[in-house]
């Protein structure tokens, strides 16, 4: 028996057991024509089922096919409805059939930067920072597992009660993670962190305000001249987004090897190989960790290695990976600040189970880093780089840091929108010196506060 029978015969044996008040609350706030739109998508799956599994097939043509087909049965069956109602039906089975149901307008919707199903009823949307309560509902949980599983299952994923969690990506290479009963009490729910088409540059982290011409100058010297950085910051703080930038500074001629859990980097350089996770099978073999990745690459002639982010044992290996020549790495990690950072790093390593002196930890990481940007996301909702700080070395048992640039909040506007000011801290970095012997020159008043 599948999951989705399984689930089914559970939501049977809990709908006999309604009173009859309930029961016939609950079909008062069922979609009214959810009976005609199963019946039409049954009949298009029965005429159009290979064509629907041809990967290469052209999706103008695959997408006209179906609008004939749904329009020609709902004619036929639904000829009493408005054409109105026709033509919204017809819309949201073509976004069933070919998308991803009813979250596919939010997929599409340029405006939305994060999309979150909570169970059946309760779909969230994040539009510049703030969350939003949307009007998209599904059917049933049913409805949510079929489009979870229509996510997972092109890139080999799997989604069931031995592996009641997953993390995928769309094609557009938007980030998704899904977790279901019994671990989601709400039912299935989906959470997929959108990236723009066009990925976005280091102008537009400029206008936005995440960052000054000044830091963006510094930073893009800081990648040429092969510097090794982390990129810090909470949830949904633009850390990858400020990584795929920082990335767009690696030069054209060198070869990138990249390291994710779920891809979802864009970079636009020739020489650019991307590397994926593989979870374990349904025997609970066969997984690719991020560890085994970062050992597996020393192997493949990196010039550069971009590590989407460390969570766990692989940040030993990308330690000594920045110490034994690797240089120019770059990386993310979860922190609150570049403090933190440095701590997390230090847990990270004895996660490896690597049973090492914290002095010793404490060495490699101030050898192998030589920059934390500090990205956060402010109470208005927007993202700033707060810090940007330089890892000094050892002073005794503690590594020393000194911040470049700071982001100074003075106070907030009438609209509830935060004031403030990046700026120099005066301080010039130990590196410069290896900026300038790649023969790059920043302008003499970029470090004056």
């Amino acid at each position: 028996m599948s999951l989705l029978q399984r689930l089914d015969k559970q939501k049977t044996n809990k709908e006999n057991n309604i009173p009859k008040e309930q029961k016939k609350f609950k079909e008062d706030n069922i979609d009214k024509y959810g009976q005609l739109k199963i019946k039409v998508h049954k009949e298009i799956i029965e005429n159009m089922d290979k064509e629907l599994k041809q990967i290469n097939i052209n999706d103008d043509a695959l997408a006209k096919k179906v609008e004939e087909l749904v329009t020609s049965i709902l004619d036929r069956d639904a000829g009493f409805l408005p054409f109105s109602e026709r033509q919204k039906i017809a819309t949201e089975l073509l976004a069933e059939v070919l998308g991803f149901g009813p979250i596919e307008t939010l997929i599409r919707d340029d405006d939305v930067t994060e999309i979150m199903v909570n169970g059946p009823k309760q779909v969230y949307v994040e539009r510049k920072g703030k969350l939003t309560l949307t009007d998209i509902t599904f059917r049933d949980d049913d409805h949510v597992l079929h489009v979870i599983e229509k996510i997972v299952a092109p890139i080999g994923r799997r989604i069931d009660e031995s592996m009641p969690m997953v993390d995928a990506r769309l094609p557009d290479g938007s980030r998704v993670n899904a977790i279901i009963p019994p671990l989601s009490l709400k039912g299935p729910s989906i959470t997929i962190r959108k990236f723009s088409k066009d990925p976005l540059k280091i102008h537009d982290l400029i206008r936005f305000g995440t960052l000054t011409p000044s830091i963006a100058k510094f930073l893009d010297a800081c990648v040429k001249a092969r510097l090794n950085v982390v990129i810090s910051g909470g949830t949904g703080s633009g850390k990858t987004t400020t990584l795929n930038v920082l990335s767009s500074f690696i030069p054209n001629d060198e070869r990138i090897v990249t390291i994710e859990d779920a891809a979802e980097l864009q970079l636009r350089q020739e020489h650019v190989l991307t590397l994926e996770t593989r979870p374990p099978n349904i025997e609970g073999k066969g997984a690719i960790t991020m560890r085994d990745l970062v050992r597996n690459s020393l192997r493949m002639r990196p010039d550069r290695i971009v590590v989407g982010e460390v969570r766990s044992g692989e940040a030993l290996d990308m330690l000594q990976a920045m110490n034994t020549g690797h240089d120019g790495s770059l990386t993310t990690g979860h922190a609150n600040s570049p403090r933190d950072m440095l701590s997390r790093l230090e847990t990270m390593v004895l996660m490896a189970g690597m049973d090492l002196p914290v002095r010793a930890i404490r060495e490699q990481i101030a050898a192998a880093v030589d920059l934390i940007v500090q990205q956060n996301r402010l109470r208005d909702g927007s993202r700033k780089i707060t810090h940007v700080t330089e890892v000094v070395g050892m002073e005794g048992d503690v590594i020393v840091l000194q911040d470049i640039f700071r982001y100074e909040q003075k106070g907030l506007d009438d609209r509830g929108n935060i004031i403030g000011e990046h700026r120099a801290t005066g301080i010039i970095p130990k590196f410069i010196s290896q900026i300038e012997a790649e023969g790059i020159k920043l302008p003499d008043d970029i470090f004056l506060p």
